[in-house]
C-alpha cells in the first residue's frame, strides 16, 4: 500500500499565496531544489541579523551609517515574512510537507521575533531594552497559546492585533521612517535627562498591548471553540 504523503493541517492565511507572482517564485524555488526548511532558516537569519542591525543604530557615530542600518533591518525584516510564505509553499508543491518541517515553521519564527524585538529595544531613537524584551516575551507567548489551544483540541488561532505579520509591519515601518525622516521629525516624549521616548519605544508600546489584546483574543476564541460553539 503507498504511503499517503503527510498534509500540513492548518496553515496561517496569507492573501500572498494566491498571487501569480508568488506562485512563479515558489515554482522556481521548487525546481532550483532550494529546501523549504532552508527556506525557513534564511528567513530566521535575515530577522537575526535586522536584530543587530537596529541594537547597533547608537553605537555608530555616522548618521548616515546610522540611516543605512535601519534601511538594512527595514528590508530584512520583510524577508523573513517572505520565508514564511515560500517555505510552507515549496514543501506542498514538492510534496516535502512534514511534521519536522512545522518544526522547522515555528521554532526560527521565535527566534526571528526575539531577535527583531528585542534589537529595536536597543535601537536608537529613545528606544528602551525593557520594551523590547517585554514585546519579545509576549509575542512568544502568543504564538504559545495559539500551540496550545491546537493541542487541546481547537484550530490554531492566527488572529491579531498583533499577530506575526503585524508585528513586523510594525517594525519595518518604524526602521524605514528612521531611515529616511528628517531628524526633526524623531519626535520624543518625557523629560531630556531621561531621554525620553521616541519613535521606537513607542512602536514597541503599541505591539506590547496589542500582544496583550492579541492573547485575550486567541484565549477567547480557543475556550470558545473547546466549549462545543464556532470560532468567534
Amino acid at each position: 500500500m503507498t504511503e499517503q504523503a503527510y498534509q500540513p493541517t492548518e496553515r496561517r492565511p496569507i492573501q500572498s499565496r494566491e498571487k501569480r507572482w508568488s506562485k512563479a517564485v515558489a515554482h522556481w524555488l521548487a525546481t532550483h531544489g532550494v529546501s523549504p526548511n532552508a527556506i525557513s532558516i534564511a528567513g530566521m537569519l535575515a530577522c537575526a541579523a535586522a536584530g543587530v542591525a537596529l541594537a547597533l543604530t547608537p553605537r555608530v557615530e555616522s548618521t548616515i551609517a546610522e540611516r543605512a542600518l535601519w534601511l538594512a533591518a527595514a528590508v530584512l525584516v520583510p524577508l523573513r515574512l517572505l520565508g514564511n510564505m515560500f517555505d510552507g509553499m515549496v514543501a506542498v508543491e514538492t510534496g516535502r510537507a512534514s511534521p519536522v518541517g512545522e518544526l522547522y515553521n515555528e521554532i526560527p519564527d521565535r527566534v526571528a521575533d526575539f531577535a527583531t524585538l528585542a534589537g529595536l529595544g536597543y535601537a536608537a531613537g529613545g528606544s528602551s531594552p525593557t520594551l523590547g524584551y517585554l514585546a519579545a516575551s509576549l509575542a512568544i507567548f502568543t504564538a504559545y497559546v495559539r500551540a496550545q489551544g491546537k493541542a487541546a483540541g481547537a484550530r490554531s488561532e492566527f488572529c491579531g492585533p498583533m499577530a506575526k505579520q503585524h508585528r513586523m509591519m510594525v517594525v519595518t515601518a518604524v526602521a524605514l521612517f528612521m531611515a529616511v525622516a528628517p531628524a526633526v521629525w524623531r519626535v520624543r516624549i518625557g523629560d531630556a535627562v531621561s531621554g525620553g521616548w521616541g519613535i521606537p519605544a513607542l512602536a514597541l508600546l503599541v505591539i506590547n498591548v496589542g500582544c496583550v489584546v492579541t492573547v485575550w483574543r486567541r484565549l477567547a476564541r480557543i475556550a470558545w471553540t473547546l466549549r462545543g460553539g464556532a470560532a468567534a
